[in-house]
C-alpha cells in the first residue's frame, strides 16, 4: 500500500485518464498541495476544461512519452493493459498505483475521514451530505462517483479536516481506505464475477466495518448489513424506516419529484423534511446523510437547507428534456435492485407509461444476473434494451440482449448480427442506439416517461432520443 513516506520525494504526478470522475477530486487535492500534475484523456469533457483551468498540462491521445519526467503514475482498473502510457510506466521505474491506492493515502490525512459505501445509492448520499456540509458552511472536501452540479464536477479540495467519500466495494478497492466514520446503506449481490457470492461481499463489508476508527453508521433495516457488523465493537448509529433505528423516517407526502417525511431521532419526531429526488431508498439515503452530519455536529437546520438544495446527481434521474409531454430521463442504475427501486418510484409519479432503455453493461454481470434484471426491467410498461456493453470483458458467455429481451412480454430490441454486437465498436453503438431511439421517438405519447439505465454510455441514446422528440415536434408544427 502506498505510504506517506513513498510520497515525500515526489514532485510530478501523471494520471492516465485524467478526465475520469475518480481522477478529478485526486487531481485537485494533490494540485492543491503544490505537486506538478500532468494526465492524458482520449475525450474532450468538461472535466478536462476544468483541469486545464488549473494549468494543468493534459495530452490528447495516450503514448508513452507523455509520463516522461513524472515520479509517480496513477491509473485506474479501466485501463486496458495494452494502453502504452500503462506499459511505458511499468517499464518506467516510477512509482505506479491504481487510483484507488492514492484514495486510500488521502483518507488518511484527514481527521474526519466519511467514507460512504454500499452496494446501490453510494453516489446519490455521498452527493446529499456534501450538500449539506456545505449549507452549513463547512469547507468540505469531496470525492464523489458522478457529478455533483452546485460543485461543478466529482469534487472538491476544501480547508476543514472533513473529507466525504465514495466507498466502492468494486475488487476490494474500498479495503485500501482509512474510514473515521463509515456509512454503510446497503449490501447485496453485485460484482459476482469477483465475489463470487453473497457471503464474500458481507466479508468484505465485514472487513471494511473493522477497519472504521470512530463510528459505523448502518442501514438497520438491511440484514446483510446487520449480519456484516454484528459483533463489532464500534460506536454504531442505525438508520432506517424502523422507530427503532436512531434515525428513522416516516413518509408524510409524495407529490411528483418531492418527497416530505417526518424525521425521528430515538423514537422522538424531530422536525418534517423534504427531498427533491423520488422513491422511498432516496429517503433511507437521506437518514443516512443525516446521521453522518449529526455526528459531526452539523445543525438540523443546515440539514434541512443542504436536502433541499440537493437535485440529484448527474445521471441519478437526470432530467436530459421534456418535449411535448415526453420526459426523458437518465439514470445510472445498473443493477437490477436499482432498477427495480427507481422503476417502482417512476411508477408512482403519475405518467401514463414508463419506460426502460436499459444498456446491458459487461457480459458476466447480464450472464449472472440474467433472471434479475428481467424481473426489474418487467416493471416498466415497455423495456428497450440496447446491445451489452462489453467494457473491459470479451463475450464468453455467449450472452446477448436477445437473451434479455425474451425473457421481458414487453420488450423491444433490433438483433444485430452476435459478431458485431461482441466488437462494441463505437459506430455498432450508435447503429443500435439509433433503431432503438427511432422506435421510442415513433411510438412514444404524451404523458410518458423513458428512463435511460446503465453505467456505459446510454445517456449518449438518451440526448439523441431527445433531439429525435424535437424534430418530432417540430415536424408536427408545420
Amino acid at each position: 500500500m502506498l505510504s506517506d513516506k513513498q510520497l515525500e520525494n515526489i514532485r510530478h504526478v501523471h494520471f492516465i485518464g485524467i478526465g475520469g470522475s475518480g481522477m478529478y477530486p485526486l487531481v485537485q487535492i494533490l494540485h492543491s498541495r503544490g505537486y506538478f500534475i500532468t494526465g492524458s484523456d482520449n475525450n474532450e469533457t468538461d472535466t478536462l476544461k476544468a483541469v486545464r483551468s488549473m494549468g494543468i498540462q493534459v495530452f490528447m491521445g495516450q503514448r508513452a512519452e507523455n509520463i516522461d519526467g513524472a515520479d509517480l503514475i496513477v491509473y485506474t482498473v479501466a485501463i486496458m493493459d495494452d494502453n502504452p502510457e500503462l506499459i511505458a510506466a511499468r517499464n518506467s521505474g516510477a512509482l505506479l498505483v491504481e487510483r484507488a491506492e492514492l484514495l486510500g493515502l488521502v483518507t488518511r490525512e484527514y481527521l474526519n475521514a466519511v467514507c460512504v459505501c454500499g452496494t446501490h445509492g453510494k453516489t446519490t448520499a455521498t452527493s446529499m451530505l456534501t450538500q449539506i456540509f456545505m449549507e452549513e458552511g463547512v469547507d468540505v472536501s469531496c470525492v464523489i462517483g458522478g457529478k455533483l452540479p452546485s460543485i461543478g464536477g466529482s469534487g472538491r479540495c476544501g480547508k476543514s479536516d472533513i473529507l466525504v467519500c465514495e466507498a466502492c466495494e468494486f475488487k476490494d478497492h474500498f479495503l485500501m481506505l482509512a474510514p473515521d466514520i463509515s456509512v454503510i446503506l446497503n449490501v447485496d449481490a453485485d460484482h459476482l464475477e469477483y465475489f463470487g457470492n453473497i457471503e464474500n461481499i458481507i466479508a468484505s463489508f465485514r472487513k471494511f466495518a473493522q477497519m472504521t476508527s470512530k463510528a459505523l453508521i448502518v442501514n438497520g433495516g438491511d440484514e446483510n448489513t446487520m449480519t456484516a457488523i454484528k459483533g463489532i465493537d464500534k460506536e454504531t448509529i442505525t438508520f432506517g424506516f424502523d422507530i427503532s433505528c436512531d434515525y428513522s423516517a416516516k413518509i408524510k407526502e409524495k407529490k411528483g419529484l418531492r418527497t416530505t417525511f417526518t424525521l425521528y431521532y430515538k423514537g422522538e419526531e424531530v422536525r418534517d423534511m423534504t427531498i427533491f429526488v423520488p422513491g422511498d431508498h432516496n429517503v433511507l439515503n437521506a437518514l443516512a446523510a443525516i446521521a453522518a452530519a449529526r455526528y459531526l455536529d452539523v445543525s438540523y437546520d443546515g440539514i434541512e437547507m443542504g436536502l433541499q438544495a440537493f437535485r440529484g446527481a448527474v445521471r441519478r434521474f437526470q432530467q436530459i428534456a421534456e418535449v411535448d409531454g415526453v420526459t426523458v430521463v437518465d439514470d445510472y442504475g445498473h443493477h437490477p435492485k436499482e432498477i427495480k427501486c427507481t422503476l417502482a418510484a417512476a411508477k408512482q409519479l403519475g405518467f401514463n407509461r414508463v419506460w426502460a432503455l436499459f444498456q446491458p453493461f459487461t457480459y458476466s454481470r447480464t450472464s449472472l444476473l440474467l433472471d434479475d434484471f428481467a424481473d426489474a426491467l418487467s416493471l416498466a410498461d415497455i423495456a428497450a434494451i440496447t446491445d451489452i456493453m462489453g467494457s473491459r470483458e470479451k463475450n464468453t458467455f455467449g450472452i446477448y440482449a436477445e437473451d434479455l429481451a425474451g425473457k421481458i412480454e414487453n420488450s423491444v430490441w433490433f438483433e444485430t448480427p452476435h459478431a458485431a454486437a461482441d466488437a462494441q465498436t463505437e459506430e455498432q453503438k450508435i447503429y443500435n442506439f439509433g433503431q432503438i431511439t427511432d422506435y421510442i421517438a415513433d411510438n412514444c405519447e404524451k404523458g410518458d416517461l423513458v428512463i435511460s439505465f446503465g453505467c456505459g454510455d446510454v445517456y449518449k441514446a438518451a440526448v439523441m432520443l431527445a433531439e429525435k422528440l424535437r424534430e418530432k415536434a417540430e415536424r408536427g408544427r408545420k
